[in-house]
């Protein structure tokens, strides 16, 4: 099933995309809810294909990110040529670090920067180094505490699109001091435009993903394009990791990383700036990826950071 939310009058609405149709659920419904109830995803499911609440042409709806309000987002780097290429750029050496092949690396995000995929993004205060970061993220379905990879993927409700964006000079300074990513990555993540259960995407595994394609274009040129299958930790391995002395709960986002030329700093190491510049306000970029659908979104204008004075040096 493919599951969206979209806004209405009256609030955030959930339905079941079928064909061309939204078959709605009643009002007051939300996709988190129904993740935290066992069984209720599938069960609503076939409620509002058998009967729905109302039904809504998709393509007149304004979309919502699918999750409007994940309890967590995690975001790892499962996919190596993207790794290779931006330890490059930030100066970390030449090649990927022994450390990233004997675990999944992620980080935690801000679930308050989550936008929909009919939302503007605007450019992070300060930044001067806009990028975008083609990603599919995982929605958990149920909780789990040291889940063995090997039943990590039963923990999974969806996949949804991701775009992480990222601006890589805030990210690239915060990190000297080891800590973060945090303001290079907190302005906005864009996710939708449905939420594809496991399932849909069955018949194309292969690996430790899916052969399906992930594209992006910038003011409609093909910029970058890589395979779901290429991702050397599986979302499985990303489950396990997450969950090693903690927990996965129902709603959790997490992210695979960016794929093989999926974001502007992997061009950037190879033929610098003048390759293609960073996004500016009135750019336009669209993510897609095989089953799960596209996303297009307009970059605007931002605000000027607030000054945060400097902490004093002791002598």
């Amino acid at each position: 099933m493919r599951f969206v939310t979209y806004a209405e009058d009256d609030g955030d609405r959930v339905g079941v995309l079928a064909g061309e149709q939204v078959h709605a659920l009643p009002a007051g419904t939300t996709l988190l809810g129904l993740l935290r109830t066992e069984g209720g995803l599938a069960e609503a499911g076939e409620r509002a294909l058998a009967s729905p609440a109302a039904v809504r042409p998709y393509a007149g709806l304004r979309l919502r990110a699918p999750l409007p309000d994940p309890p967590t987002v995690r975001d790892f780097m499962a996919f190596e040529e993207h790794v290779a290429g931006t330890v490059r750029l930030a100066g970390a050496g030449a090649t990927v670090p022994d450390r990233w092949y004997e675990a999944p690396a992620f980080y935690f995000t801000s679930p308050y920067a989550v936008r929909g995929p009919h939302d503007d993004v605007p450019v992070p205060p300060g930044s001067e180094l806009f990028d975008f970061e083609l990603e599919v993220a995982a929605v958990i379905g149920r909780t789990g505490r040291d889940v063995h990879p090997a039943d990590g993927e039963s923990h999974i409700a969806g996949y949804t699109i991701m775009n992480d964006w990222s601006a890589r000079d805030l990210q690239f300074a915060e990190m000297e001091v080891r800590l973060g990513p945090v303001k290079g990555k907190d302005t906005a993540t864009t996710l939708g435009p449905v939420l594809v259960t496991p399932d849909e995407v069955e018949p194309w595994r292969t690996g430790s993903g899916f052969d399906l394609a992930m594209t992006v274009d910038v003011n409609g040129v093909r910029f970058g394009e890589d395979r779901w299958s290429s991702m050397a930790f599986g979302f499985g391995d990303l489950v396990a990791y997450a969950s090693r002395g903690s927990e996965v709960r129902p709603g959790d986002v997490l992210g695979s990383g960016t794929c093989g030329n999926g974001c502007l700093a992997e061009l950037w190491e190879r033929s610098g700036l003048d390759a293609h510049p960073p996004l500016r306000a009135g750019d336009v970029v669209t993510v897609s990826v095989e089953q799960l659908g596209s996303i297009t979104t307009r970059v605007v204008e931002g605000v000027a950071p607030v000054p945060v004075a400097s902490a004093r040096r002791h002598p």
